[in-house]
């Protein structure tokens, strides 16, 4: 059997054992003899409460779904309640980061990687490192070695495009056993990446390249918005944003750019 066969066979056992769970859930709220206030009342009980989701994860599932269920059931049978792969992909992926977030919340220490591994046994697979810090971010769940919540430096968003950008350089990988950084540029209202570029050197050099394409491209913004770093206080940088009308400022030493 292939990669991709044996993929679309877990995609659709995955599928029976959704169709399974919802056939334990609704087959006796679709019982025909059932008056239509009884079936009411007991859907409304099966919404309000959390289940034992197809991957062990406590789930709920709203009233309207419930009554979607029922009627698949009645008019198809269990065939009907068996959702498409493309549905199953979605929720099984969504189960995979419930399970990340509650194993996030029950021990703040634990890092994406150890959560992947968990995650990894439980399900026989698991979201990747990167998939789930920027989950984490987005619950609130990253927090410092110590188990403290990191500090909070606010946000803000500039009014329209090309009010502010925002240009840091990050690391990237070794090519070739030498270092490599991307300048990056983006527009802080809309946070499209206006301008980026690859190289070796962390210099003013490379950052006028990335700069020269975002204004090629994207035309003059009234505010660059940097950090401290030496590539972003040289006087050629100045020299670039007062030729072309460019407001030059800097964050504060010791403190992220706050792109929000």
């Amino acid at each position: 059997m292939t990669t991709f066969d044996d993929e679309l066979a877990k995609r659709a056992q995955r599928a029976r054992d959704v169709a399974l769970f919802r056939y334990a859930l609704v087959r006796q709220a679709a019982d025909p003899g059932l008056s239509k206030r009884d079936r009411g009342e007991l859907v409304r009980q099966l919404a309000s409460v959390e289940h034992a989701g197809p991957s062990g994860t406590p789930v709920r599932v709203s009233r309207p779904t419930l009554d979607r269920w029922v009627r698949a059931w009645q008019v198809g049978g269990f065939d009907a309640l068996v959702p498409s792969p493309r549905e199953v992909t979605a929720r099984v992926g969504a189960d995979a980061l419930e399970l990340a977030a509650a194993l996030k919340r029950e021990n703040p220490r634990r890092t994406a990687v150890q959560v992947a591994a968990i995650v990894a046994r439980h399900l026989g697979w698991a979201p990747s490192v990167r998939t789930l810090q920027r989950h984490f971010v987005r619950l609130e769940l990253t927090t410092r070695p110590d188990g403290r919540a990191p500090a909070a430096f606010g946000r803000f968003e500039a009014e329209a495009p090309n009010r502010r950008w925002v240009a840091d350089a990050l690391h990237g990988p070794k090519v070739a056993g030498r270092n490599s950084y991307l300048f990056g540029i983006i527009d802080d209202h809309s946070r499209l990446a206006v301008g980026y570029r690859w190289s070796h050197s962390e210099d003013t050099l490379r950052l006028e390249a990335a700069l020269r394409k975002a204004v090629a491209s994207r035309g003059v913004p009234s505010t660059l918005y940097v950090d401290n770093g030496a590539a972003f206080v040289s006087r050629q940088l100045l020299r670039a944003c007062a030729v072309l009308g460019i407001r030059l400022t800097h964050s504060r030493p010791g403190r992220p750019l706050l792109t929000g």
